[in-house]
């Protein structure tokens, strides 16, 4: 059951939005050689708590039996790295590509982000990549604008991203939001027979994290041992770029910007 918001509800999510997106400011000061992802998680730990927000990932339980709540308040996935990476004390190098995944919840709402960056100067196929992703959410959003349903958008989502020369990540998708992190519906940048089954009409009220994963190698990945980091199997590097957006009856509406 998709559950729709009203203009109101929308606009308090956008205020969780641009909460998100003040934290991924930050994110990006801190994104050179030498910094660490533990640094990262502690600057957007501090925009959330000084805002009176509740970090939406910390503490998260994991799907992996006997594996611990997730510890952090971002998720930065470096390289190979998909999704769902811990953050850590190993410094960035110059050409790492860094994927920083957050959210809070703001007077009951949630707003949801995330965003590839590039530590210094990275080789062309990884920029290409990189390119290819956040042009990948483009496109989603202006043709959410047009389409009825989600499997029109999907559709060139998957499109564009092959015509590219690289692999859209399937296991992972986006999702619903609103007073959760997750809600329903699951929103694939692909198009299955699923999706063709339980298609989303794109309507005014639907709020979506839409999140293309997209891989230079390969779309298979697994899970690490920790339980949470999920890496392309053959070790390539992949990006990964989301904003939260509302259907209104002007179209639809970025939440997670400024």
């Amino acid at each position: 059951m998709i559950q729709l918001k009203s203009p109101r509800e929308i606009a308090l999510m956008r205020e969780a939005g641009r909460l998100v997106a003040r934290a991924h400011a930050e994110a990006r000061k801190l994104a050179v050689p030498g910094a660490t992802t533990a640094d990262i998680d502690e600057a957007v730990a501090a925009v959330f708590r000084e805002a009176g927000a509740e970090p939406l990932f910390l503490g998260y339980p994991c799907s992996t039996r006997g594996k611990p709540p997730f510890p952090g308040v971002i998720c930065s996935s470096v390289n190979e790295h998909v999704v769902h990476g811990i953050p850590n004390r190993r410094p960035l190098r110059e050409g790492d590509v860094v994927a920083i995944d957050t959210g809070c919840r703001l007077n009951g709402w949630c707003g949801d982000a995330a965003v590839t960056l590039a530590i210094g100067e990275v080789a062309p196929d990884v920029r290409k990549l990189l390119d290819c992703t956040a042009e990948t959410l483009d496109l989603a959003i202006r043709a959410m604008g047009r389409c009825r349903y989600w499997s029109e958008v999907a559709s060139l989502m998957e499109q564009y991203v092959k015509s590219q020369g690289f692999f859209v990540i399937e296991k992972f998708v986006g999702h619903g939001i609103g007073k959760d992190m997750h809600e329903e519906p699951q929103v694939p940048n692909f198009v299955s027979k699923a999706l063709r089954r339980h298609d989303i009409r794109l309507e005014p009220g639907v709020v979506l994290a839409v999140e293309p994963m997209v891989a230079m190698g390969t779309k298979d990945v697994r899970t690490l041992d920790d339980g949470w980091t999920v890496e392309t199997r053959d070790r390539r590097p992949s990006a990964h770029f989301e904003h939260t957006i509302a259907m209104t009856v002007d179209g639809p509406q970025v939440l997670t910007l400024p």
